[in-house]
């Protein structure tokens, strides 16, 4: 017998697995992920442009770039090519959205879808125009904005002829989803009888002005009892109804508020609009042309207007007043008709399936919400339109049901197949929560409360309830995002198209008093919270998450807090703060400014607490009196005026602008303002995103910086950083590689305000 020693090898430690980056890892496997991609799903567009679609982009007055030409090129490939109904260019802010779709609607002219619809913002609206006529300067553009909107959707009934040139209609949001004031509207027969007595007695009963029919309602034993008049009005005032015979509607249009008002009234007012033109200056041209020639000028023909001459023909208004109307005109339109009617419902009811070929939804991340008024009209548009482009910058806020009813809007048919359809009740309630618990987050909460003994056993209650929270898997964003959605980063457009873009934080310590002052005040209040919050309300929530936000920016006022249910007094602290003392952020602000007026720049300061806690009027006072001359733009300033009031004050020589980033955060162009000063953040994610971009576009040639400021050590911090992770989650929509494949999820679950309350509390 042989023995053979076998020697065991020296056991060895498998070695631990090293943590990649999901950005790292696509860079090293990148090539080979791609083309198992497309072996996978062939792509639409692979690059490639069609040759013909250039020549036609290349006859706008206006060329787009070359990534932009892109980016219309694969917008076409997949509404033409494809045959897919509806398409999204999620392109960042200042990427030119408005000239990429006007070169698409000119590609679709081209193609036989010869009338554009446009759904804009109602401060864009003549921007719209401005920018078609601009890039097509042959196309018709018809503004449905105004009051004479009615008019012109009669007019366009009756043109069924097939247009030559491209035509645009820029429909407002708001007067999309205006509806109309109504009455009802019977004819009165009269009929005469005698009662025992002999008596001759003489009623009134309502009846159909069409067939004469009586009006009836069902009465207790079933019989029909003729309306009389004023129950007639009663009856027919709850909703609009229709003859049972004969199907004439019994209801009528009617004016309702300002009574109306005569012509020279109307052009009066109208002049009055306009820069340089006051009450005495507009009843004087009216005696000096009549009503009837200027406001057949201001309808049809501005800049007749800007010219006019007097019978010695010399111009009546100087070059400088020529100038400033002319700019003011390109943002309004003036309209001498009257009455409303919903835009949308006329387009359902009396244009013709297809009459409006091409839909372009402007920042259509506006039309997400379930119930809103807007997101139902833009659906019936959808409808009735043959191909659709969505233009957003921030597709998504973070949840998923964001997208659900943008999906459902614009392509419902792809979301029925995959199972998300209405109930029995016609409610898409039940097919949002699945699609949340599909692709999004869904957070089941549930609470075990122990009850009382019972003799016999021990009793417990457990509550369960859902609550939605931030995210968007993966598999969402392959199945409902990339196969409709262009996307486009102003990094992609390269050369020396754009400047640089830095944001910066700012960390800024405050007071010792404030310190001492806020430690209290915080203390105070996250007692009552958790007291609160224990007994099940959550009532005190928001308050106190707006109290400790705001309160460090704000301690120049007296802080009274109360209850919001019981009004009983949580908390009260003096103002620390005086008129003539600069808060440490402030001071900060103030350098800032000084800097950038050292180096020719101007300075957008954007300020969330513009109404109770007002702040702009105090920086506006520390800013003047350090010399800088400031301007702070309000909500009073109507939104379509918003442009021109700010290039007014940068011609006045202004180095300082404060407004509340709500006000510009969609539209403007503020090249004026390379930097911009944040001195709170807020929570909302498309407010903050959008804001940050007003002034790096397309046409800036100065570096722009974006610089936000915190108090240390508050609830200011936790916001930011808080506003970040979820900002992170909403990029994952919009063609950003997270940096782990579960950044698309938000890991916390939570919303920002729940998230802080967390932090507030721990």
């Amino acid at each position: 017998m042989h023995l053979v020693q076998v020697q065991r090898a020296p056991s060895v430690a498998p070695p631990e697995p090293a943590n990649l980056a999901l950005s790292d890892f696509v860079d090293e496997f990148g090539d080979s992920l791609l083309a198992a991609v497309r072996r996978q799903n062939p792509p639409i567009y692979d690059g490639k442009s069609d040759p013909y679609r250039d020549a036609l982009m290349d006859r706008l007055a206006r060329r787009p770039f070359p990534a932009q030409r892109e980016a219309v090129q694969a917008l076409t490939c997949l509404l033409f090519d494809a045959g897919e109904p509806a398409a999204v260019l999620n392109a960042e802010m200042g990427t030119g959205k408005t000239i990429m779709a006007i070169a698409a609607a000119a590609l679709m002219h081209d193609a036989g879808y010869h009338r554009t619809l446009v759904l804009s913002p109602p401060h864009l609206v003549y921007k719209w125009r401005r920018e078609i006529k601009t890039t097509t300067p042959d196309a018709r553009v018809w503004i449905l904005n105004g009051p004479d909107t009615l008019q012109k959707l009669l007019t366009l009934r009756a043109m069924r002829t097939r247009p030559t040139v491209p035509e645009f209609f820029v429909l407002g949001r708001v007067r999309m989803r205006m509806g109309f004031h109504w009455r009802p509207a019977f004819a009165v027969r009269k009929t005469v009888y005698h009662d025992e007595f002999g008596a001759r007695h003489l009623d009134a009963y309502a009846s159909c002005p069409d067939c004469g029919e009586w009006l009836t309602n069902k009465a207790e034993d079933g019989t029909d009892i003729p309306l009389s008049v004023p129950r007639a009005r009663q009856v027919l005032d709850e909703n609009r109804c229709a003859c049972s015979r004969c199907g004439a509607r019994l209801w009528t249009l009617m004016r309702k508020g300002k009574p109306q008002r005569t012509p020279r009234e109307l052009v009066v007012d109208a002049l009055q609009q306009l820069p340089t033109i006051g009450a005495k200056t507009a009843e004087r041209l009216v005696s000096r042309f009549g009503e009837e020639m200027l406001g057949a000028m201001l309808a049809d023909n501005l800049y007749e207007f800007i010219n006019l001459m007097d019978e010695q023909g010399d111009l009546v208004f100087s070059d400088r007043q020529a100038a400033r109307m002319e700019r003011a005109m390109a943002a309004m339109e003036f309209s001498f008709g009257q009455g409303d009617y919903q835009a949308t419902e006329f387009i359902k009811r009396y244009l013709p399936q297809g009459y409006f070929g091409f839909l372009v939804v402007d920042e259509g991340h506006e039309y997400k919400n379930a119930g809103s008024a807007q997101g139902q009209a833009m659906a019936v548009l959808a409808s009735k339109c043959a191909k659709i482009l969505l233009l957003t910058g921030t597709l998504m806020g973070g949840y998923a049901d964001d997208l659900f009813y943008l999906l459902w809007r614009l392509n419902p048919r792809a979301m029925i197949d995959d199972g998300y359809r209405a109930n029995v009740r016609g409610s898409l309630g039940p097919a949002a929560m699945a699609f949340m618990r599909d692709h999004g987050v869904v957070k089941d909460i549930y609470r075990e409360v122990g009850a009382h003994a019972h003799r016999t056993a021990k009793g417990k209650t457990i509550s369960h309830r859902t609550a939605k929270a931030p995210g968007f898997g993966p598999k969402g964003i392959m199945r409902y995002v990339l196969p409709c959605t262009v996307f486009l980063k102003l990094k992609d457009i390269g050369g020396n198209v754009l400047p640089a873009y830095r944001e910066t934080f700012e960390s800024v310590d405050m007071t010792d008093t404030q310190c001492e002052e806020y430690a209290k005040l915080a203390g105070v209040l996250r007692a009552e919270l958790v007291q609160a919050l224990r007994c099940g309300d959550a009532t005190l929530l928001g308050v106190v998450l707006q109290v400790l936000l705001a309160w460090p920016d704000c301690c120049f006022r007296d802080e009274l807090v109360r209850h919001p249910r019981t009004r009983a007094q949580l908390a009260f602290q003096r103002a620390i703060f005086g008129d003539g003392e600069v808060s440490p952020k402030e001071l900060a602000l103030i350098d800032l400014c000084r800097r950038e007026k050292g180096r020719g720049r101007k300075v957008l300061v954007y300020s969330i607490y513009t109404g109770t806690r007002d702040t702009t009027m105090r920086l506006r006072a520390q800013l003047e009196q350090h010399g800088f001359k400031v301007a702070v733009l309000r909500a009073s300033v109507d939104a379509a005026k918003r442009e021109d009031w700010v290039a007014d004050q940068v011609e006045r020589g202004i180095n300082v602008l404060i407004t509340n980033p709500e006000l510009v955060k969609t539209g403007l162009d503020l090249l004026d303002f390379p930097t911009i000063a944040y001195m709170q953040s807020g929570y909302n994610v498309y407010t903050l995103q959008q804001a940050s971009r007003r002034s790096w576009r397309i046409g800036q040639t100065h570096p722009v910086d974006v610089h936000f400021f915190g108090y240390a050590d508050t609830a200011q911090m936790a916001c930011l950083a808080l506003m970040a992770q979820k900002i992170a989650v909403a990029q994952s929509t919009s063609g950003d590689m997270p940096d782990t494949g579960l950044d698309v999820l938000n890991q916390s679950g939570d919303s920002i305000e729940v998230a802080l309350a967390k932090k507030l509390i721990a």
